[in-house]
């Protein structure tokens, strides 16, 4: 029997997880909500948002849905895993209460700090004047992060007091992102990696690690953004570091969830740093991130249904296979972004993109106007190369970037310039 599949969300990482999804033998039906332009190729597009958790469960119990898998944080924060729960419905995703890891940056800080997990040292405020003073007294650069949930936005590397209080002004003064706290870490330097984990409980199986760019432009300049481009594997990171990684920070934090009662059931992200000092943390993630999805689901040749299953169902995980080719991605965004940007602008070139082969194209923010793909994002596209070895992975990628035509779009030319 094949089954029906429900995939919530309509980025890119959730286009990545319908194009692997469809590899899936065991795989019939995908439907995605609310989808894109792009995934309406692989997936029937229901148009329900993805907190619209009420809606989304009465769907999947009226189309007899077999799996639902949840794409982005906001689902995950507003309940969704317990409502389909409590409907008897299988979903791939944490409880609200564990998705806590993502949606307080103070409870992720907090949890590392009581179980030993190596991070910045941190303070976290609710008051402008203290937070300022606090600030004023130690050293720059500084790390401010908003406590809530802010789309990838919420943290800023101040330089000297006048940025510093600028950004708290936003997050505490002005609640440009709502109502919130404001944790400040130490600056850490190094590499940075993202280790993403399947999870059910104390139990962690690793997937294999990427890397993204959240500079705007070339060179690591520019404001940060959600991710302009992602690689996988990161060379600059060792057997021994990933070994240290899982054993000391992504089990114990597993573990630790447990002992918290809201055990972790999903992918738990880890943005980790090879500092001198060894891997700190940065910051963790209740879901797949994006855009390094786009860069590792692609490389995974075990049959993602049953890895999905295995963490609903809580039965044997299959053996994680992994293909040898590295996969590189551009991410083209719309003039402005993370700013103010246009949308609309008409996009030419994708078959002849996708038709030179050891490529694949995730939309991440299209939609279709008079029976062409249009600009409807920020981020709008990836596009994926894959080959043996990164820079021929590159090297694909960027010859399909060059097919595309839009008169509103950019791209970062240096994804993977740390390594290449």
């Amino acid at each position: 029997m094949k089954h029906k599949v429900l995939v919530v969300g309509g980025g890119g990482r959730c286009h990545a997880i319908v194009d692997a999804l469809s590899r899936s033998p065991k795989v019939g039906k995908i439907y995605c909500a609310p989808g894109n332009a792009g995934i309406a190729a692989q997936a029937e597009c229901v148009p329900l948002k993805d907190t619209q958790v009420v809606e989304l469960r009465d769907f999947a119990l009226a189309e007899g849905i077999d799996l639902t898998v949840v794409g982005p944080e906001a689902a995950l924060a507003a309940g969704i895993t317990d409502e389909f729960n409590k409907a008897g419905l299988r979903i791939f995703g944490p409880s609200k209460a564990a998705a806590t890891i993502e949606s307080s940056k103070d409870f992720a800080k907090r949890l590392m700090a009581k179980y030993n997990v190596p991070t910045a040292a941190f303070r976290t405020f609710e008051d402008y004047g203290e937070a300022a003073e606090y600030v004023k007294a130690g050293t720059f650069p500084v790390v401010l992060k908003y406590d809530g949930l802010a789309a990838g936005k919420g943290v800023v590397i101040a330089g000297d007091l006048a940025g510093a209080e600028a950004a708290l002004k936003d997050m505490l003064l002005d609640d440009k992102f709502g109502k919130g706290r404001v944790v400040v870490e130490e600056y850490l330097t190094g590499p940075e990696f993202s280790f993403m984990c399947f999870v059910d409980g104390a139990d962690v199986w690793p997937m294999t690690v990427s890397q993204d760019h959240k500079r705007a432009f070339d060179g690591d300049k520019g404001p940060n953004t959600g991710g302009m481009g992602a690689y996988s594997p990161v060379p600059l990171i060792t057997d021994e570091d990933l070994e240290y990684s899982l054993e000391k920070i992504m089990k114990p934090v597993a573990a630790g969830m447990v002992a918290e009662g809201c055990p972790f059931k999903g992918v738990l992200y880890g943005g980790l740093m090879k500092t001198p000092a060894g891997i700190k943390v940065i910051e963790f993630n209740c879901r797949f991130g994006d855009p390094e999805t786009e860069v590792v689901l692609p490389r995974l040749k075990t049959d993602i249904y049953d890895v999905f299953s295995a963490v609903v169902d809580g039965t044997p995980m299959p053996e994680l296979e992994w293909s040898s080719d590295a996969a590189l991605g551009f991410v083209l965004a719309s003039e402005g972004y993370p700013g103010q940007y246009e949308k609309g602008h008409a996009i030419h070139g994708l078959d002849d993109a996708e038709a030179l082969g050891n490529i694949r194209i995730y939309h991440m923010g299209t939609a279709m106007k008079d029976g062409g793909y249009v600009t409807a994002g920020g981020r709008v596209l990836m596009v994926v190369g894959f080959g043996d070895g990164l820079k021929a992975a590159q090297t694909h990628a960027l010859k399909a970037v060059e097919c595309i035509r839009c008169d509103n779009l950019f791209y970062r030319k240096d994804i993977g310039w740390r390594v290449l």
